[in-house]
């Protein structure tokens, strides 16, 4: 009787052992992929407003839109071929009817809204896990992009917005809803993707 019982005890060790390894192997894979999702959507803001500050200083603020038009999309193209990562920018409020959120996105960005409300900081607010759709397992992650002054040349009040910028967000945007934003605000977030 007491050899049956510590057979039983063996196997119930083996199992939950297994399960414990499992789930440390599942952790340490959720922790690279985190690790990596945050180097890769930390790297692309930095770059946009490099190229968006250059430009600036080149050919005035109108000539600016072009670089979130077209470059910021190149940009995110080149860096999702790069790493692997399909990466892309998303707001409740698009400019670009590109960057509409999914349900996912929409939940965090939603989050990210009412947790800068309750006095979190901008900078620190982001969403990640594992996110399984269609029979498709996927990483996500996602990073807010808080409005800072050299935004508010577009994206601030209407009002304050020049002429020039104005016209140039009315042609290339007719449907634009990306306006009326304080410093301090999230403006979107860069969100990106892996499937497992």
């Amino acid at each position: 009787m007491n050899l049956k019982l510590f057979r039983v005890g063996q196997v119930g060790l083996a199992v939950w052992g297994s399960v414990l390894c499992w789930s440390g192997q599942v952790l340490a894979q959720d922790d690279t992929l985190l690790t990596d999702a945050r180097k890769v959507a930390g790297a692309v803001p930095p770059k946009l407003l490099e190229v968006l500050n250059t430009q600036i200083a080149k050919d005035g603020l109108a000539s600016a839109v072009t670089v979130c038009n077209e470059k910021a999309p190149q940009m995110a193209k080149t860096a999702s071929e790069q790493t692997g990562w399909k990466i892309r920018r998303v707001s409740l409020r698009n400019r670009n009817p590109k960057a509409v959120p999914d349900a996912w996105e929409q939940s965090a960005l939603e989050d990210f809204d009412q947790r800068t409300a309750a006095g979190e900081k901008p900078v620190t607010l982001e969403k990640f896990g594992v996110v399984e759709a269609n029979g498709v397992k996927e990483y996500r992650y996602m990073k807010a992009l808080p409005v800072i002054e050299v935004c508010t040349a577009c994206h601030g009040a209407a009002e304050k917005i020049s002429p020039e910028v104005a016209e140039r967000l009315r042609t290339l945007y007719p449907a634009d809803k990306a306006t009326g934003y304080a410093v301090g605000q999230i403006r979107g977030a860069i969100t990106i993707r892996k499937t497992l």
